[in-house]
């Protein structure tokens, strides 16, 4: 598996257009807010030619690729955390999400509404992002509430706890998101969630659109890029010959599904590890930091319960040697333990009993 994100903002900014040209998956697009009620998912495999590399060397029959899952949310709009458009139903969507990619409009095109009168993608993003906390406050004061009359009993670690949810209450009331307080897991927070901002621009970039969202991102810690949805999607409708002219005179170097995921797996940390044997070459992906038992439970879980060794080489040096008997020969394959923390790039054979 891979992770999944979830794609919101405000109605009519480009996110239903921008789900069907990354999952090249057809879904309603209209001029009308909640034209999306239930979220549309999208598988994609995620693009890698380290994959399809090690899998020329093994000789392996075939390549199973880690994959990424779109969710395109229905439109939010001011008022959601009491219901307002599609309210709850809206946040709940994004509860389940590891990633948050909020859609913001940057274009300008009078055939399509903006929901606020004009383009104003700080006001956009004040908006979706005071909805969220205004829904995380009222799941914190249902926590703070439920624990105050559990304080009654004098438990200190029930009183700990009514401290913590009471100054992430009052965080949030600042108009701070969870993820600048401390992490949440149990009542999975939205704002708690990291955020890859996407600017929707136009032909033209939108520069002083854009820089208005970096500004906005430099006092969050998330992560901001831009793409056009429009061409994005019409680059579905071409051949790969025609697709890549029309990119080189668009003056792209690679489609914005790459973009994305490589902007999405900084965000969340994570890395990408590979197996091979007779049957196939797989990627996997994983969190900085995995020890090698864990890496090798996302295989499967027995892997993890008899753990014993890794035996890891680097996908650069497996390219080098050429084959795996001359990474042996070279003395480029390593053996690790429990402690190991796989590194994005290792090729693993994890040794273990039943």
């Amino acid at each position: 598996m891979g992770f999944s994100l979830g794609i919101v903002g405000l109605p009519n900014v480009g996110k239903s257009t921008l789900f069907n040209a990354l999952s090249h998956t057809k879904v309603e697009v209209s001029n009308y807010p909640f034209c999306t009620i239930n979220p549309n998912v999208g598988v994609v495999y995620v693009p890698d030619d380290r994959l399809e590399k090690i899998h020329q060397i093994m000789g392996s029959p075939k390549t199973v690729p880690t994959i990424l899952e779109f969710f395109d949310i229905a439109g939010l709009v001011k008022g959601a955390h009491r219901g307002e458009g599609l309210g709850n139903l809206f946040l709940s969507h994004i509860r389940e999400v590891d990633a948050v990619a909020q859609v913001v409009r940057c274009f300008s095109d009078p055939n399509i509404t903006h929901v606020s009168g004009a383009v104003d993608p700080q006001k956009d993003i004040e908006i979706i992002n005071a909805e969220l906390i205004l829904a995380d406050m009222h799941l914190v004061d249902k926590k703070i509430t439920a624990l105050r009359l559990a304080a009654k009993t004098s438990d200190p670690k029930i009183l700990k706890q009514l401290k913590h949810y009471e100054g992430l209450y009052d965080h949030l009331g600042r108009g701070q998101p969870a993820r600048s307080f401390t992490e949440e897991a149990e009542l999975s927070l939205l704002t708690a969630k990291p955020i890859l901002y996407v600017a929707n621009v136009d032909e033209t970039g939108n520069p002083d659109q854009v820089k208005i969202i970096e500004e906005i991102v430099k006092g969050e810690g998330g992560a901001v890029i831009s793409l056009c949805a429009k061409l994005e999607a019409e680059l579905l409708d071409l051949n790969e010959a025609e697709a890549a002219e029309y990119m080189r005179e668009a003056g792209l170097k690679e489609r914005g599904l790459k973009r994305l995921i490589v902007a999405g797996y900084k965000l969340l940390n994570l890395v990408t590890f590979y197996t091979s044997n007779e049957k196939e070459t797989r990627a996997w992906t994983v969190k900085t930091g995995t020890a090698a038992p864990q890496a090798a439970g996302r295989v499967h879980s027995d892997m993890e319960k008899g753990f014993i060794a890794a035996e890891v080489a680097h996908y650069n040096d497996l390219l080098k040697a050429g084959s795996y008997e001359a990474l042996r020969k070279l003395g480029l394959l390593h053996t690790e333990g429990r402690e190991y923390q796989v590194q994005d790039g290792d090729l693993v054979l994890f040794r273990f009993n039943i």
